[in-house]
């Protein structure tokens, strides 16, 4: 398992070279048992880190003018996918200018728009406790706010995997991302539920045979795993 501190717990099986990936499901006498766990991690176990609502109160704090959205919008690509660091991001962003204020205190504000979701995590340590259905972390996130947001959740022991898109290369809703995570945990994908609170995440989980919800908050999601058989008491 990867335990550095720049890739903690990405995966226990050797990587294999996206080009030659590809995935074999185990045959399961009992394809109804959930075996996997993929949980969103901004909109379900948290806020989100740098959506567009967190973007407009930072961006309105610091008097950013309106272009930049428009950079943004150019890069946030490349940087979600780890082919770009946050100073780089910043300086194409933010920073492509003189600005009055320090760059830490921009990145910090940065991060406290990131805040857990107890409610949520609670219901991530249950699950931990009443089934062995093995929970991970599927989400669309830039590296430094992604290591940040693990800390700041607790989300390190609570979850085996981080199958996030700054380490993978592709983002969701892309194909390619769900199947890498399949490849990666070796998951069935009839026998594995994907919990994400946007909609066009899940078309294509459901497409290649996930079973998914729609993530409303704590509540119904309890309801959900219950349901499934992988909460006790819900």
């Amino acid at each position: 398992m990867l335990t550095s501190s720049k890739y903690p717990l990405m995966s226990s099986r050797k990587w294999v070279e996206p080009e030659t990936m590809s995935y074999h499901p185990r045959v399961s006498s009992n394809p109804a048992r959930i075996t996997h766990v993929f949980f969103d991690i901004g909109g379900v176990l948290g806020t989100n880190g740098w959506d567009r609502g967190e973007r407009a109160g930072v961006c309105a704090e610091f008097g950013l003018d309106e272009g930049f959205e428009t950079r943004h919008e150019a890069v946030i690509g490349e940087w979600e996918t780890g082919r770009m660091t946050m100073d780089e991001y910043l300086d194409r962003t933010v920073f492509c200018v003189a600005r009055p204020f320090r760059r830490e205190d921009f990145v910090s504000r940065m991060k406290d728009q990131s805040r857990p979701f107890p409610d949520t995590l609670d219901l991530v340590r249950r699950l931990a406790g009443s089934s062995p259905a093995r929970r991970m972390a599927l989400n669309n996130e830039p590296a430094e706010l992604n290591l940040h947001r693990i800390e700041r959740f607790g989300l390190a022991p609570l979850l085996e995997a981080f199958l996030s898109s700054c380490w993978l290369g592709d983002r969701k809703p892309d194909r390619r991302m769900y199947e890498k995570a399949l490849a990666i945990a070796q998951a069935q994908p009839g026998r594995t539920l994907l919990i994400d609170d946007r909609k066009e995440n899940l078309v294509p989980a459901r497409e290649l045979g996930f079973d998914a919800v729609h993530f409303t908050g704590a509540p119904a999601l309890e309801s959900e795993l219950a349901r499934r058989g992988l909460l006790e008491g819900g």
